[in-house]
């Protein structure tokens, strides 16, 4: 997942109160986005996320801080995107809460000049939680397939990782895609014949 431009984005703004709907769409559509859904029941968010494929999801604080934090358990669970926290005034124990339960940021009402900026940067650390996340997952397959070759070729891990390099090398790939290849059983790196006999 590259940084998208933060021009023009597809966003997802939940409450459960909707006169704070009504009061936020205009604001995120004269940011230069589009509000491609507005949510207020918990039990229809993280389909209509999931659905929908919001870039960034705003959900507010309503009259329940539960019926807040559901919406946004629901909204990561079900999408790939980043939930920002609307929030009218600053509220220290309540923004902790919501970030066990992922979001990337909270902004206020107040602060509709920083709206963008906000965005802009969660965006940007979004991407970069997913770039991490990315390379925790190719490594362990690059350690699995070590382990594999490990076992098949009684080497050692520095052999069986020269075997990956060498293998990534003369077929001019990625050592991930090769790694990959050895987890998947293909026959990429058959047992070396014994020459000792």
């Amino acid at each position: 997942m590259s940084y998208r431009e933060t021009e023009h984005l597809q966003v997802l703004i939940a409450n459960e109160r909707k006169d704070r709907l009504a009061l936020v769409a205009p604001i995120v559509a004269n940011l230069g986005h589009e509000v491609v859904a507005s949510e207020i029941d918990v039990m229809d968010v993280g389909a209509v996320a999931a659905k929908e494929q919001p870039d960034v999801a705003l959900v507010g604080l309503g009259q329940s801080s539960e019926h807040a934090l559901a919406l946004i358990d629901q909204i990561v669970h079900e999408a790939a995107c980043p939930v920002i926290l609307l929030i009218h005034a600053p509220d220290p124990a309540f923004v902790k809460e919501a970030s066990k339960r992922g979001i990337f940021a909270y902004i206020t009402d107040a602060e509709v000049d920083d709206w963008q900026s906000a965005i802009d940067i969660v965006l940007r650390r979004f991407t970069e939680y997913h770039d991490l996340e990315g390379a925790f997952g190719r490594r362990a397959v690059t350690e699995r397939a070590k382990g594999i070759l490990m076992e098949r070729h009684s080497v050692d891990d520095a052999d069986a990782f020269e075997m990956l390099r060498d293998q990534s090398r003369q077929a001019n790939t990625k050592l991930a895609d090769v790694a990959a290849a050895v987890v998947d059983g293909h026959p990429l790196l058959p047992k070396q014949p014994d020459i000792s006999s």
